[in-house]
């Protein structure tokens, strides 16, 4: 099978005027005899410059900028308003980096994320996770049922949570901080673990709350949502 090569945005128009003969005229002008060609051209430039449009947007956002669109759903300050949105702030760097290159490479597939995180250099992303390190967790306008925390700190206790957590929950290297997390997208997250639904995941937490009931979760998004 004959593979098409890939074809840079800027080499495009280059490229099918010495390869695709069909967009030609035998004495190398255009072809007037074929307007499906032509259409077909045009439509091709068009698909080039916008592709070519978009990487040079990317390439030149800011790091400023790029903290802003973030914060569009993770929260200005790095802390999630919205529902099932994770909170950034306080993260440990590499953790974050860690998150941003797997999806980036597409072994942690995370479609809301994709567009963002296509165009990001190494450089870009240890930035943001150096930014978003550096502020201060806040917890959620989610209620933390007393009751429930404490049920959570027993469980967190016979799963040794906070021997990668650490006791603060505040994380460190790859694992993340869950103090102050949202409560809602701690459960959704537990349950992606345990129905392996996680792209990308790391098996030792899949390992570490095998087992729990969606009532056993629940109470450990509470407890560390209080922490």
């Amino acid at each position: 099978m004959r593979h098409t090569p890939f074809i840079p945005a800027k080499a495009g128009i280059r490229f099918l005027w010495r390869r695709v003969p069909a967009f030609r005229g035998t004495n190398g002008g255009w072809s007037r005899a074929d307007p499906l060609s032509l259409r077909s051209l045009l439509g091709l430039l068009v698909l080039c410059f916008a592709v070519a449009t978009d990487q040079a947007m990317a390439q030149t956002m800011t790091l400023a900028e790029r903290i802003v669109q973030c914060g569009t759903c993770h929260g200005e300050d790095g802390n999630s308003k919205l529902e099932n949105i994770p909170s950034l702030a306080g993260q440990p760097a590499f953790f974050t980096l860690n998150q941003l290159i797997l999806m980036r490479e597409g072994v942690r597939k995370v479609e809301a994320m994709a567009p963002f995180v296509k165009d990001l250099t190494d450089a870009d992303i240890q930035a943001l996770a150096d930014h978003f390190e550096k502020l201060p967790a806040k917890p959620s306008e989610e209620t933390v049922d007393p009751a429930l925390a404490e049920r959570g700190a027993k469980i967190a206790a016979q799963r040794r949570c906070e021997s990668c957590h650490l006791p603060s929950l505040a994380g460190q290297q790859q694992m993340p901080r869950l103090a102050k997390q949202r409560i809602d997208y701690m459960v959704h997250a537990m349950k992606q673990y345990l129905t392996d639904r996680r792209s990308g995941a790391d098996t030792a937490m899949t390992a570490a709350i095998f087992g729990l009931r969606d009532e056993d979760i629940v109470a450990l998004a509470h407890w560390a949502a209080g922490k």
